[in-house]
């Protein structure tokens, strides 16, 4: 689980600086980003270093539900929040847009979850073999 964190979230990083770039040299953009897209951005890069995080953390402690939990939502909050608001910018699709709400909702349960799974371990580590 540490790996698939560990990659979705640097592949995430890199994504949303690649977007980020395609959207600033976009015609349609040319007057700068909406505030929507802005926002969907940089909670993209936030939470992928929320989930390089989560995977640095679940090598130390592979067993942890809410590290795992916590990991997963963070996915899933990108992909209703960031992602849905880039199909809403770039594709018109909006259909999807309650959803949002969602995304950040799961965002948050991720924190918190983080957090309980850091009071759960008390600090202590797996050995390392």
């Amino acid at each position: 689980m540490s790996r698939i964190f560990l990659t979705v979230g640097a592949l995430s990083a890199g994504l949303s600086v690649v977007l980020s770039a395609a959207f600033a040299h976009l015609p349609a953009f040319a007057n700068g980003l909406p505030a929507m897209v802005q926002t969907a951005l940089s909670q993209q890069q936030f939470h992928a270093l929320g989930l390089v995080l989560v995977g640095l953390a679940l090598r130390g402690v592979p067993a942890s539900r809410c590290w795992q939990a916590s990991g997963w939502l963070m996915l899933v909050g990108m992909l209703l929040f960031s992602f849905n608001i880039y199909a809403r910018a770039l594709l018109g699709v909006d259909s999807l847009r309650a959803l949002v709400p969602w995304g950040g909702g799961a965002w948050i349960a991720a924190w918190l979850l983080l957090a309980l799974g850091a009071l759960r371990t008390g600090g202590a580590q797996a050995p390392r073999p």
